[in-house]
């Protein structure tokens, strides 16, 4: 037994479904422990959730076990290699992994040798952080805490188990998971695990992208700073690695607008967004919303940098970020489309028409999120909430406009391509380019949206071309 095993008397409360489950093994003589995210989050005083179990029990014990019960319970081998199988019970999905230990982790991530242990102590000690390394034992909850794990949660330190290098070397996401945690639980990285991150980036490089995306993520979905765990990545030499573009950010300075160089600008408009509880596709663009001001700086005639048209430089970056990082094509084109339209400025002067081509330009569908990219934008110029009453005048005409149920699009306009090729129109490109002058017209007057006028005016656009 580990010297540093600490069992103590300590209980805590084990949810009834845990214990009913704990009594199939207990009545088959094996041990079973809570273990993981689980714990940590119980001594937090979170409710667990994902429960994750562990034993002495083989794959092949624990699927008989469950086989063998009345009503049967379905049991799936999901990594038996590993010596995990999933138990569906109860309602619940919970994941049951033999006691083991891992070597050889020659891709960076997977073990190539896993060996089953008779022991729990034998078992945490291959995890990555001391506070995932606590283990209740069910089903009563006695505490395993051989790392000092539970010292480490009140001290709000992520600290690796054992040795930070051997660690890290082991796994290339362990160290992207101690910097989300950060953020994520208001942690702070110990020193010796931080400085063994920049050791590990060759084999963080070798992690798949989807599942750094997952990492990035949890850090933009979880906890109220997001920034903490950016900077940490910036640090450590991670941002650099895994996101360039935003790296080279750092040192553009916009003084004449903002307090702030861009990566700073552009996390405090993501800490923004996620105070506020933005939606995932806000978050992302307030965070790439000026990649492109890099390439597009320019020294203006009275000393003041100019970054013309990034908009265009950052939505392309953006996308070629987001699939990098093998995200669904459908979040790469709403983050690109935001980003790219996150530089309108209103005032006074617009007409009716203008506001409805805003909203075509911007899509009826991305304003609501498109105010709140605004609204973060410009809470990173300053670090200050700009007052909401800033946006107040536009949304009052987008909405006038909105109830008076105009032309947005062709599919609102009064006439179709088959009413135009009824009236002597040949369907082909030039029918396009009349269906898309017929809808600026009705953007100008919606009055125009009648099909006796709309086709009056075909008629005159195909003469023109024609002739």
């Amino acid at each position: 037994m580990n010297p540093g095993l600490r069992i103590t008397m300590k209980r805590i409360d084990i949810h009834p479904r845990l214990r009913d489950l704990a009594a199939v093994f207990t009545g088959s003589g094996k041990q079973v422990y809570l273990v993981g995210g689980a714990v940590r989050d119980l001594f937090l005083g979170k409710k667990a959730q994902d429960w994750d179990l562990a034993t002495d029990a083989k794959p092949e014990e624990v699927i008989a076990m469950f086989r063998n019960r009345k009503p049967r319970c379905r049991v799936i081998p999901t990594g038996i290699k590993h010596g995990t199988v999933t138990v569906f019970f109860k309602g619940e999905e919970i994941e049951v992994t033999t006691f083991r230990t891992e070597s050889d982790y020659r891709d960076g991530r997977h073990p190539e040798k896993v060996e089953f242990v008779p022991g729990i102590e034998e078992d945490l000690s291959r995890r990555d952080f001391t506070m995932n390394a606590i283990a209740l034992k069910l089903p009563k909850g006695e505490i395993v805490d051989p790392f000092g794990g539970e010292r480490d949660i009140r001290a709000r330190l992520i600290r690796c188990v054992g040795n930070p290098a051997e660690r890290f070397g082991e796994d290339g996401l362990r160290p992207l998971r101690a910097i989300r945690f950060a953020s994520q639980l208001g942690f702070s990285i110990d020193e010796a695990s931080l400085a063994a991150i920049p050791g590990a980036l060759a084999i963080c490089s070798a992690v798949a992208m989807e599942r750094i995306r997952d990492e990035i993520d949890k850090t933009l979905m979880h906890g109220k700073k997001p920034s903490v765990s950016f900077l940490l990545m910036e640090k450590t030499g991670l941002l650099e690695l895994i996101l360039p573009e935003l790296a080279g950010c750092r040192g553009i300075e916009q003084k004449g607008y903002h307090r702030f160089d861009v990566l700073d600008h552009s996390l405090l408009a993501l800490d923004y967004a996620a105070a506020n509880g933005f939606p995932h596709r806000v978050r992302l663009a307030a965070l790439f919303h000026d990649l492109g001001k890099p390439l597009t700086r320019n020294m203006g005639k009275d000393g003041v940098w100019t970054f013309y048209r990034h908009e265009e430089e950052s939505s392309r970056l953006t996308e070629k970020i987001l699939t990098r990082l093998r995200y669904p094509n459908t979040i790469i084109e709403e983050t690109a489309h935001l980003v790219a339209e996150h530089m309108f400025h209103y005032d006074d002067t617009w007409t009716d028409a203008a506001v409805r081509r805003f909203i075509v330009r911007a899509g009826e569908t991305y304003l609501e999120d498109l105010f709140r990219l605004r609204m973060a934008d410009s809470f990173g110029m300053t670090g200050i909430a700009a007052p909401a009453m800033a946006l107040t005048p536009l949304l009052s005409r987008v909405d006038a406009v909105l109830a008076a149920g105009r032309a947005f699009s062709l599919k609102d306009l009064a006439v179709k391509g088959k009413d135009l090729m009824e009236a002597g129109i040949p369907a082909g490109k030039h029918m396009g380019i009349i269906l898309n002058e017929l809808l600026e017209t009705v953007l100008d007057d919606p009055q125009c949206n009648t099909r006796e006028t709309l086709l009056d005016i075909a008629l005159k656009i195909n003469r023109r071309y024609e002739g």
